[in-house]
């Protein structure tokens, strides 16, 4: 789950710690009750300071994805259809959005780009 944190990203480590947790909470990979990787243990695998982990569990209390228990650890709370739907969403725009800057730098348009992902979609679908 951890293994795209990329310490020369834009993106600080908290804030790419916490939606990997999203994606895989909305993606059904984590289901309610599970417990994370302690912060220590996930510091340690992670190379990073465990305060970087701490920052992604709040945040992800904060917007109700898991739930803090002192002296026990970090717990997949249950996570309404809505909110998975709405990350999912959000993470499908992210996506989009990497791909017309990745398009962009190779000097490919959006057009260009429909035609690609629709060509890829309708193979897909006939497999």
């Amino acid at each position: 789950m951890f293994e795209e944190i990329d310490p020369r990203s834009p993106t600080p480590l908290y804030a790419q710690i916490a939606a990997r947790v999203r994606v895989a909470i909305a993606a059904g990979d984590l289901s309610t009750g599970q417990s994370l990787p302690s912060v220590r243990t996930l510091a340690r695998d992670l190379r990073v300071n465990p305060a970087t982990v701490v920052q992604a569990y709040r945040d992800l209390a904060a917007d109700g994805f898991v739930e803090l228990r002192h002296g026990q650890g970090t717990f997949v709370q249950e996570v309404s259809a809505f909110l998975k739907d709405e990350e999912r969403a959000t993470r499908a725009q992210q996506m989009v959005r990497k791909l017309l800057e990745d398009g962009a730098r190779l000097g490919v348009g959006a057009e260009e780009l429909s035609r690609a992902f629709n060509a890829e979609v309708g193979a897909e679908i006939s497999e």
